[in-house]
């Protein structure tokens, strides 16, 4: 018996160590279970859309054009911390020369809701340093409250790498922002000494010091630098029967006196008083918001079209900015005034006078028209064109006229927002129009980007 046992148990063994090398050598280690972007909602997202509307519109120097640049990158942030999570995309990277962008552990699983609190989280906290005590004490409640969540029911390694890796994706666009210095380091001084603007018959004259001369110098992500000059604006007259005054005439005449309908539309697409409302670039996000939780949008959609339209938005302020500083048009009410009625007034065409009397910059062509144009067109790309949405960014507002307006097309709220500035008096059609064109350009460069593999 006992040599029966010892005859068996050798080929036993071999067995054994035949079917262990069998399966070492031919069969894969399974590896951690792997979920992906569209996995998740979107509410991640959604939170931090509602905290940059609460502390953006109390944050200095950020109108208009330094909003828009922080949305860019955000937004880049937002992409390539996720992208590793969304198999049909990948990395832009690469087209960007000095960003390096962490790489994941492959196999490993991620949380991409606690990655994106982490980049939003850090990015925040460095864009708006500069922000009241309270606001960012807001910043690192949402941060903490979130982390504080995921680590409750996520394995802990999972939840350490997840949130480790949305920081390290964050500082590393961040680090690549610092190597813009026009506009990294220059934004906190919108009105430099160094710029004299221009005079003559039509140049722009203001009542302040011009806002962000040397805007259109700061980084673009899509557009070449043949896209960032507008079409030239219509010549210059004081002949009463030229095009020129005819501009003036519409502006005088949709103001005077103010319909209702034109009142409510300019002072519903105001986003650019300090500590009033927030920025015109930020508008398009705290509308992509909207339409995020109309849609049930999983984390996938809401990352595309937080990168899309924050690279559009802030190519759309530099092309803007470029364009403004180069041709130097003044704004309608010094030609109204003195070709039209000297009497004439931008600050009395709001129910409430909230606004100042007009915007400490060239008027050629418009930045609501350029960056909403822009921003909607991006977002437009990835929900489609046709979108019935009922905007409720400032209901319930009692100091202007935020009741919702309802919309079919992200087109039709480019349009309303553009022409929302004729009806406030601060600009030409021209402007508005030429606005619009130059905004979907912008766009159009951004959405051919390679997002897609």
């Amino acid at each position: 018996m006992v040599r029966l046992i010892k005859r068996l148990a050798l080929p036993l063994l071999v067995f054994v160590l035949a079917f262990s090398a069998c399966t070492s050598n031919n069969e894969e280690v399974k590896p951690e279970v792997v979920k992906l972007a569209k996995d998740y909602d979107s509410k991640v997202i959604q939170q931090w859309i509602d905290m940059l509307t609460t502390v953006e519109r109390y944050a200095e120097f950020y109108r208009p054009c330094p909003a828009a640049r922080m949305m860019g990158y955000v937004g880049l942030a937002s992409y390539e911390a996720t992208v590793s999570g969304m198999p049909e995309y990948q990395s832009i990277a690469g087209r960007f020369p000095n960003l390096v962008i962490p790489a994941v552990e492959t196999g490993k699983e991620y949380h991409w809701p606690t990655v994106q609190n982490n980049v939003y989280a850090t990015l925040f906290k460095k864009f708006f340093a500069n922000v009241k005590a309270s606001d960012l004490f807001k910043i690192a409640s949402l941060e903490s409250t979130l982390n504080v969540q995921a680590s409750n029911s996520l394995n802990t390694d999972v939840f350490n790498r997840s949130k480790a890796y949305g920081i390290s994706v964050a500082n590393a666009v961040w680090d690549y922002s610092a190597t813009d210095k026009e506009g990294h380091d220059k934004y906190t001084d919108p009105r430099p000494a160094s710029y004299t603007p221009p005079v003559g018959p039509g140049k722009w004259v203001g009542p302040a010091k011009p806002m962000y001369p040397y805007w259109g110098k700061v980084r673009t992500f899509a557009i070449a630098e043949a896209d960032k000059l507008a079409k030239a604006p219509i010549p210059y007259s004081e002949d009463k029967t030229s095009a020129y005054y005819a501009q003036g005439l519409e502006v005088y005449a949709a103001t005077t006196p103010q319909t209702y309908e034109n009142q409510w539309i300019a002072e519903f697409w105001s986003d650019d008083v300090l500590g009033f409302t927030f920025s015109p670039a930020v508008r398009v996000w705290a509308v992509a918001n909207q339409v995020y939780a109309q849609q049930n949008s999983n984390l996938e959609t809401a990352v595309m079209a937080q990168v899309r339209s924050g690279l559009a938005v802030n190519d759309a302020a530099v092309a803007c900015w470029f364009s403004k500083y180069h041709y130097n048009l003044e704004r309608p009410n010094t030609y109204i005034n003195k070709f039209i009625n000297p009497n004439w007034n931008v600050a009395s065409l709001t129910s409430t006078g909230f606004l100042p009397a007009t915007p400490p910059f060239p008027a050629y062509p418009s930045g609501h028209s350029t960056m909403g144009a822009a921003g909607f067109a991006a977002l437009a790309q990835v929900f489609g064109e046709h979108i019935t949405l009922t905007d409720r960014c400032h209901e319930n507002r009692t100091d202007f006229n935020g009741k919702p307006r309802t919309y079919n097309t992200f087109s039709e709220m480019a349009w309303e927002d553009a022409l929302s500035r004729i009806y406030l008096g601060v600009h030409w059609r021209m402007d508005c129009e030429e606005g619009v064109r130059l905004g979907f350009q912008t766009a159009r460069r951004v959405n051919a980007l390679p997002f897609k593999k």
